[in-house]
C-alpha cells in the first residue's frame, strides 16, 4: 500500500501536494523528541485548543500526556504545513455521530480541505492524510494476557485463525487485526462502541478485503503493527 513513510522530525517537514481523492500522505513521528517541525515539545501545550489541553490534563501517567502533546503538536504542524496555517490556527470541529447524530463523532478540519486520522503507541505516532475519509492505526505488540482477554470479541473466523497458530505467533497476528479494524472504524466514524467483531480484516499476512475500503498494512518498526483505511474511490 505505501512502502516508505514521511518523517517528521525536529526541522522543518518538506511538504509534496495536498492530497486529494483516495490518494494518501502518511508521516511517522517520533513522540520523544524534543522538538517537532521547528516547535518545542515543551511548550505544545500554548498551541493546542482547550479541548486538547483538556484531554492532555486528564492523563495522569505522564509517559502518556508526553506522547498525547506530542501527537498533537504533530498533527498541527503538518495540517498547517498541508492548508498554509500556522500550527495554532487550526481549529478542529466534531462530525455527527455515527450512532446518535451528537456533536462528537469523527474529528475533521473546520471548514474541510483535507481527512486526517492520528494513532499514537508508546513513543511512535502515525499520521494520514487524504481527500476522502482514512484511518490509520499504529499499536505496540499485545501482551499474551492481552491475547487472551481480546481474542473472543473479535470477528469468529478471526479468533478460529489466532488460536490455530502457534502461541509464539499470535501476538503479532493479534496486533495485525486491531490495527486493521481500528483503521476501517476510525475511517468509518463508527469507532468501538459496537465492539470490534466487524469488520472481518483477518490475520494473514494480507488483509481481507473490506467493501467500499481499500485496507493495507503500513511499514513499522520491530514490535510494532500498523495500518490504514481509506475510501475507495
Amino acid at each position: 500500500m505505501i512502502d516508505q513513510l514521511n518523517q517528521l522530525d525536529g526541522g522543518e517537514p518538506g511538504f509534496g501536494a495536498l492530497p486529494t481523492g483516495s490518494d494518501v500522505a502518511v508521516w511517522s513521528l517520533d513522540t520523544t523528541l524534543g522538538v517537532i517541525g521547528g516547535h518545542e515539545t515543551g511548550g505544545a501545550t500554548a498551541l493546542l485548543d482547550a479541548d486538547e489541553r483538556e484531554r492532555a490534563a486528564r492523563l495522569l501517567r505522564p509517559g502518556d500526556r508526553r506522547s498525547y502533546l506530542a501527537s498533537h503538536l504533530g498533527l498541527r504542524v503538518l495540517l498547517g504545513g498541508y492548508l498554509g496555517l500556522a500550527p495554532e490556527e487550526v481549529r478542529f470541529v466534531r462530525e455527527d455521530c455515527l450512532h446518535c447524530a451528537g456533536p462528537h463523532g469523527r474529528p475533521a478540519v473546520a471548514g474541510g480541505g483535507v481527512h486526517f486520522s492520528l494513532s499514537h503507541s508508546d513513543g511512535l505516532a502515525y499520521f494520514a492524510f487524504a481527500g476522502v475519509p482514512v484511518g490509520v492505526d499504529v499499536e505496540g505488540l499485545p501482551s499474551a494476557a492481552a491475547v487472551a482477554d481480546v481474542l473472543t470479541s473479535l470477528h469468529p473466523a478471526e479468533t478460529a485463525e489466532i488460536t490455530a497458530l502457534p502461541e509464539e505467533a499470535r501476538r503479532a497476528a493479534l496486533a495485525r487485526v486491531w490495527c486493521r479494524k481500528e483503521a476501517c472504524l476510525k475511517a468509518t466514524g463508527a469507532g468501538l462502541a459496537e465492539g470490534v467483531a466487524e469488520p472481518y480484516v483477518g490475520s494473514a499476512p494480507t488483509p481481507a478485503r473490506v467493501p467500499g475500503w481499500t485496507l493495507g498494512d503500513l511499514p513499522a518498526p520491530a514490535g510494532y503493527a500498523a495500518a490504514l483505511a481509506v475510501r475507495a474511490a
